[in-house]
């Protein structure tokens, strides 16, 4: 990848940094946020020390307040990277971390759009984005089709084969991550055909943890009665005994 050098630094000791992201429509919020996918994603990939999870963070070539060639994904994703550099910049500087991020995902609104099929496109191929994903939660009516994905070859992305189930869901597969992108009822989902399951929502992760306590308070519940059962009948066997004794003479 040849990318030009990182702006020099204005005046001593001072870092330029990107500029925060401009207004925009809460799709990333609703459909990336909120599911928690950051999240379930650092827990599954681990590797904090080397891996890069961002939502709406700057990524550019450059640090520029005009935010001229920057980019704000929507879910950004790299792997051997330097996370401890982003907080500093305020943002994703390819030439700084060494490498472009691995995974970059826009979801699609009625304002991006046709900004996310075209010169978004054109930029991550710019920026060496070995993969590019795009997801409409409204099934069509941001982008062409509900879900789509490029893979990089030499300087141009090739679409990734997505597939569609009779239930109307489609999924794709991300070499990149090895996982499927899916579709479904207008939800993004992350499948592992690893394991065979879906990386939890936050809700889900939530409500497994609901679960696992109601589990330990009812094993313990139950062993507290089987032991509780079990003291009242040495209690009735001792007392049963000392009746006896009684009526023996004893």
């Amino acid at each position: 990848m040849t990318t030009k050098p990182v702006n020099p630094q204005p005046g001593a000791g001072k870092l330029l940094r990107f500029p925060d992201a401009p207004p925009e429509e809460m799709t990333a919020y609703y459909n990336v946020n909120l599911p928690g996918y950051p999240g379930s994603l650092t827990a599954h990939f681990g590797n904090q020390e080397t891996t890069v999870i961002l939502s709406e963070v700057a990524a550019g070539l450059f640090v520029q307040e005009d935010r001229e060639g920057i980019r704000y994904p929507d879910l950004l994703i790299s792997f051997n990277a330097r996370p401890e550099l982003v907080i500093p910049r305020n943002g994703y500087l390819i030439p700084e971390q060494g490498k472009p991020p691995d995974f970059v995902l826009e979801v699609g609104s009625e304002s991006t759009g046709r900004i996310d099929e075209g010169r978004k496109r054109q930029v991550y191929a710019g920026f060496h984005v070995p993969e590019y994903w795009r997801f409409d939660p409204s099934g069509g009516n941001y982008h062409s089709t509900h879900l789509a994905g490029d893979r990089l070859a030499g300087e141009e992305y090739e679409p990734i084969a997505i597939q569609r189930n009779d239930e109307g869901h489609f999924r794709g597969h991300s070499e990149v991550l090895n996982l499927d992108l899916c579709w479904e009822d207008g939800q993004l989902r992350f499948w592992d055909p690893v394991s065979r399951l879906y990386l939890n929502t936050y809700l889900e992760e939530h409500d497994a943890r609901l679960a696992e306590r109601d589990a330990r308070l009812a094993e313990r519940s139950a062993r507290i009665a089987a032991e509780a059962r079990a003291d009242a009948e040495s209690a009735r066997v001792r007392a049963l005994e000392e009746e006896l004794r009684r009526l023996r003479g004893e």
